[in-house]
C-alpha cells in the first residue's frame, strides 16, 4: 500500500502528516499528489469525504516552500463556495503547513476588509478566498493576481449551484495563463466540464470513484411520511425528526439535520432544543461569528445536533459525525450526495436516514436514479404519533402561530366594526314597542328637539300621497311640493 514516505513531499511536511496520525494517502490524494507536484494540471474527482483537501494542499506546500512573498500578489490561490470550506481550507494549511514558513491569507465576507487589507499588504504565498470577496479586494485596488503560480477550485459543482461559473471565469482572466491549476470536485455537470476544457491544458483527470456516489460504509434509509392533515404536516413532520433522533440511542454521538430553506433550519432547531435535545441552527444569513462559534462547538461535543442548509453540505470536515437527517429531500439530486457525505468519513461507518412527503417523491426518484441503486424504505418508529397537540403546533411554529394571531385580530376587528355596525343599524331603526323606548328615553340624556318630534310614515309609494288632501308631506320633498304633484291620475287627466 502507498505511503505518503513515498509522494515525494517535503519532509517538514511529512512530519506534519505524521503528527496528525496519517500513514497512508487516501486514493485521490496517492493519484492527484504526484502530478500536482510534476507542475501538472489536475482534474480530480472524487466522492465528498475522501480527502480531497489534502490532495492540493500537501503539494503546494512543497512546492510553496521555495520562494517568496510579494506585497499584493498572492503566489497561488484556492478558490471556495462557501465561508466554511474555505475556513475548513485553512485549517488544513496550519496543520500540513506548521514546519514551513508560509504565510496565508482568508478572505471571506463577514470580516473587516481593513484586516484581510493588511495582510495582503504583507504578501502572502496563499490566498484562500471566496469569488465574492475576492473580487471585492481587487476593484478596491487592493490585490494583483499577476504573481499567482497554482490556482485551485474547490467544489468546483457548487460554485455552479451557487451561480459562481461567471466569477470564476472573470478570476481565471485575471491570473497568468503560465499557472498551474487544479480542480476538484464530487460532481462533474457539464457546465464544469465546459470551464475545465476551457481553463486547463491536458489536465491528468483523476477519477477514484464512479461520479455522484455514495460511501458504501453509509447505512441510507429514507421514511415516507403523509401527514394527517395539510396543515399539521409541519408539525408531524417534526415529531418524526425527534423520534428518529430518539431511535437511534447512544448510537447517535452527534449528527446533522438538513433543512432545504432557512426559515425551516431555525424552526426545526427551536423545535429540538423545545423538547430536550441539544441543537443549534447554522445557515447564511446568520453572522459570521455566530456559525463560527456554532460550528467549534460541534466539532468539539458541546453540541449534539447541527441544523444546517446546505451551507454546511461541503466542507464541515467532522470525522466523527455518526449520522445524517434530512429533514426534506434535496431539490437538486447531487446535494444529497454532498449531505450524507458529511457522516461516515475517513473510513468510518454512518448513517443517512431522510423523511420523503408525497410533494418531494419526484425529487426522490432523481436521487436514486443519480446513485443508481434504491434508497431503502424504513418504517417510522414505533409509538410514533401521526398527529402532534394543538399546543404543539402552536408552540413550535411560531411563524404560523403570528400568521394566525394576526388573522384572528384582524377577524375580531371585522367583527367588531360589523357588530357596531349592526347596532347602529338597528338603534336607527324604528321601534315597534313604547316601553323599550321610553326606558331608553328615561335613561339618555334629552335629545335634540328636532329627534323628538314624530317621524312622518313613509307612503307606499316614494314622492306619492296615499289619499287626496292628506296633511301628510310626501318624503323627500319638503315644504315646497307643487300641489299638482299630489293630485291623482284621475284628476290630472282631468286637468
Amino acid at each position: 500500500m502507498t505511503k505518503f514516505t513515498d509522494l515525494n513531499l517535503d519532509p517538514k511536511v511529512l512530519k506534519a502528516i505524521s503528527e496528525a496520525g496519517y500513514e497512508h494517502p487516501t486514493p485521490i490524494q496517492a493519484g492527484a499528489i504526484p502530478h500536482a507536484l510534476q507542475g501538472k494540471d489536475v482534474l480530480g474527482i472524487a466522492q465528498t469525504g475522501t480527502g480531497k483537501t489534502a490532495s492540493f494542499t500537501l503539494p503546494m506546500i512543497t512546492m510553496l516552500a521555495k520562494g517568496r512573498a510579494r506585497a499584493r500578489m498572492p503566489r497561488s490561490l484556492v478558490l471556495c463556495p462557501t465561508r466554511e470550506l474555505a475556513a475548513q481550507v485553512a485549517e488544513n494549511f496550519d496543520t500540513y503547513a506548521k514546519y514551513v514558513k508560509l504565510t496565508k491569507a482568508l478572505l471571506i465576507g463577514g470580516v473587516s476588509f481593513k484586516e484581510q487589507d493588511m495582510l495582503i499588504d504583507r504578501g502572502v504565498d496563499v490566498l484562500i478566498a471566496t469569488p465574492g470577496r475576492l473580487l471585492d479586494h481587487f476593484e478596491r485596488g487592493k490585490l494583483l493576481l499577476t504573481g499567482v503560480q497554482i490556482m485551485v477550485v474547490d467544489e468546483a459543482d457548487r460554485m455552479l449551484d451557487m451561480g459562481f461559473i461567471p466569477d470564476i471565469e472573470r478570476i481565471f482572466s485575471l491570473t497568468p495563463f503560465t499557472r498551474q491549476t487544479l480542480f476538484f470536485s464530487a460532481t462533474m455537470a457539464p457546465e464544469i466540464e465546459r470551464i475545465t476544457n476551457t481553463f486547463l491544458s491536458a489536465p491528468a483527470r483523476i477519477e477514484v470513484a464512479r461520479q455522484a456516489t455514495t460511501g458504501e460504509n453509509i447505512t441510507q434509509g429514507v421514511v415516507m411520511f403523509k401527514g394527517s392533515r395539510k396543515d399539521r404536516e409541519p408539525s408531524e413532520k417534526r415529531r418524526l425528526l425527534r423520534d428518529l433522533i430518539e431511535a437511534e440511542g447512544e448510537a447517535l454521538t452527534n449528527a446533522i439535520v438538513f433543512c432545504n430553506r432557512k426559515v425551516d433550519v431555525d424552526i426545526v432547531a427551536k423545535s429540538l432544543k423545545k423538547y430536550g435535545l441539544d441543537a443549534a441552527p447554522i445557515h447564511g444569513d446568520l453572522d459570521q461569528s455566530t456559525r463560527t462559534r456554532t460550528l467549534d462547538g460541534f466539532r468539539d461535543g458541546s453540541l449534539k445536533l447541527l441544523v444546517a442548509s446546505d451551507v454546511a453540505a461541503r466542507g464541515l470536515d467532522v470525522p466523527s459525525v455518526s449520522h445524517v437527517f434530512n429533514f426534506d429531500v434535496p431539490s437538486h439530486a447531487e446535494d444529497y450526495v454532498h449531505r450524507i457525505g458529511r457522516t461516515g468519513r475517513a473510513g468510518r461507518n454512518g448513517k443517512a436516514v431522510m423523511i420523503c412527503i408525497p410533494r418531494d417523491e419526484k425529487n426522490l426518484a432523481d436521487i436514486e436514479k443519480l446513485v443508481e441503486k434504491p434508497i431503502p424504505r424504513l418504517d417510522a418508529p414505533a409509538g410514533s404519533a401521526t398527529a402532534d397537540p394543538a399546543e404543539d403546533i402552536a408552540a413550535e411554529d411560531t411563524t404560523a402561530s403570528s400568521s394566525r394571531s394576526r388573522s384572528s385580530r384582524s377577524s375580531s376587528s371585522r367583527s367588531s366594526s360589523s357588530s357596531r355596525s349592526s347596532s347602529s343599524s338597528r338603534s336607527s331603526a324604528p321601534r315597534e314597542s313604547a316601553a323599550p323606548r321610553e326606558t331608553e328615553e328615561a335613561a339618555a340624556p334629552a335629545a335634540p328637539a328636532r329627534e323628538e318630534a314624530p317621524k312622518p310614515e313613509r307612503s307606499p309609494s316614494r314622492g306619492r300621497s296615499s289619499s287626496r288632501g292628506s296633511d301628510n308631506a310626501t318624503p323627500g320633498m319638503g315644504d315646497h311640493m307643487p300641489s299638482f304633484i299630489a293630485l291623482s291620475f284621475e284628476e290630472r287627466k282631468a286637468v
